[in-house]
């Protein structure tokens, strides 16, 4: 199972917080904020760093100061814009988000669908890129979001292409079930992956929230590399997966067809599948 450095420092956190370095003691208090933990108080963030109170203090001030942490009025700390700013210069990322955003909007208007530029990171599907339909898909999926990579179909799509050590290691885990509709079963999530490297499709319907098809398709680099997923997620109640994968299908190829992928040369776009439904 891939540990990330977070859950290392966590670990040893857990340990004995007073044998972090420095280093580990500043990546503890940013460590404490996830998704579900946005904004903090000084109390919470030293408990769920691990360190003493008065640690946390001195630490979540320098942060405060360089703009790593923000603290509102009501003494609450959250993530500053300096951590988002340094984020956007991951080199991987930036590439990527600066082929995939120009095609952003036509796919989100021919498709009137939530978004997503997605990477494998570790176990989980990060989103380097999302926007939200005004009527879209009410799914929790925000940039840089992470889900599991079992659960949604930009993952499917990445963990379809991934090395086979790396699918031993996710289905030999306890896979997490968000609705009945979620594949946990490692057999038919073998089935599953087996299909969407044949087809290159991820469908993926109610696996995280009811009302929802989440559809996606790999984006290749050089050497036709599987490099990133790009995914759109419609209401079941509005749309169908056939109606956006052309649109889908045709993004994918001219982000890929950016970045170098041999097999998306010469491939030209046809101005009608961007045409609004």
């Amino acid at each position: 199972m891939t540990i990330t450095p977070i859950e290392q420092v966590r670990s040893a956190c857990s340990t004995d917080s007073s044998k972090l370095t420095a280093a580990q003691r500043v990546l503890a208090i940013l460590g404490a904020f996830d998704a579900g933990h946005r904004v903090l108080t000084l109390s919470e963030i030293s408990r769920r760093a691990g360190l003493s109170l008065s640690t946390a203090h001195r630490l979540t001030g320098e942060l405060r100061d360089w703009g790593a942490l923000e603290r509102s009025s009501d003494g609450r700390y959250a993530i500053g814009m300096r951590i988002l700013e340094l984020g956007s210069l991951e080199p991987q990322g930036l590439h990527l988000r600066e082929a995939a955003l120009p095609h952003f909007h036509n796919l989100q208007a021919a498709t009137n669908a939530n978004v997503h530029l997605a990477v494998i990171d570790g176990h989980d599907t990060v989103y380097l890129e999302s926007w939200r339909a005004r009527n879209g898909a009410r799914v929790l999926s925000r940039t840089g979001g992470r889900w599991p990579l079992h659960a949604t179909a930009t993952g499917q799509v990445m963990l379809s292409f991934a090395s086979q050590q790396l699918q031993d290691e996710v289905l030999s885990t306890s896979l997490r079930r968000y609705t009945p509709m979620t594949v946990t079963n490692p057999d038919e999530l073998r089935r599953l992956l087996s299909n969407v490297r044949r087809t290159g499709v991820a469908i993926a319907e109610d696996s995280i929230t009811s009302d929802a098809i989440a559809i996606a398709v790999p984006i290749r680099g050089d050497r036709d590399r599987v490099v990133a997923a790009l995914g759109v997620t419609v209401q079941s109640s509005q749309s169908t997966a056939q109606a956006v994968l052309p649109a889908l299908s045709t993004a994918a190829r001219a982000i890929s067809r950016s970045l170098g992928s041999p097999s998306a040369k010469g491939r030209a776009e046809t101005a009608a599948i961007y045409a609004v439904h």
